[in-house]
């Protein structure tokens, strides 16, 4: 139904939001520049995205004192990691240790209504500390963000250009 309290049919071609669905999407535009050999899926992402360098974990964190503790993480977090949600970045709205460091960088977390250029907040992103080592565990997070911006960093379009031309048009999505 469209309107279950009038019982109004919900039609063939209408049109509603599904959570998270830019996620699978982003991964198809990521793995079809893969295929084209623009990377490995081991690679590190600070090989691509510099500020990744030196990538640290947290270890504690006191919101009062205003404190924390950070560790070197034991290994570099991979493209794979990122598309597996293993990295180690989560989302501030979810796990509050990374929405306490989001919120004082001003990176966007979830959803975000304003303009934003996916290039300064992921350089931003990618100097905050990872919720756990690298490939030690599932954390959904903000790793699809990374993911598009790794797709312009590839492409050399926008993440919006480069799937309205190469997914969108070719298959006919003109709505999505």
């Amino acid at each position: 139904w469209n309107e279950i309290e009038k019982r109004e049919p919900m039609e063939k071609d209408a049109i509603f939001r599904m959570a998270s669905m830019t996620k699978p999407v982003t991964s198809v535009a990521l793995m079809m520049l893969y295929e084209e050999g623009h990377f490995l899926l081991d690679d590190p992402v600070e090989k691509y995205v510099p500020e990744f360098k030196d990538a640290r974990v947290l270890v504690s964190l006191d919101r009062e004192a205003g404190t924390y503790e950070t560790e070197p993480a034991r290994s570099k977090p991979t493209i794979r990691q990122l598309l597996t949600h293993t990295s180690g970045i989560g989302y501030g709205f979810i796990h509050g240790k990374a929405g306490y460091f989001y919120a004082e960088a001003g990176i966007p977390d979830a959803f975000v209504l304003g303009d934003m250029v996916l290039a300064e907040e992921m350089k931003k992103l990618a100097t905050m500390p990872l919720l756990h080592h690298p490939g030690e565990k599932f954390t959904y997070g903000l790793n699809t963000d990374m993911v598009g911006y790794l797709v312009e960093v590839f492409s050399g379009q926008s993440l919006a250009e480069f799937m309205e031309t190469r997914i969108f048009e070719p298959l006919g999505m003109d709505d999505t």
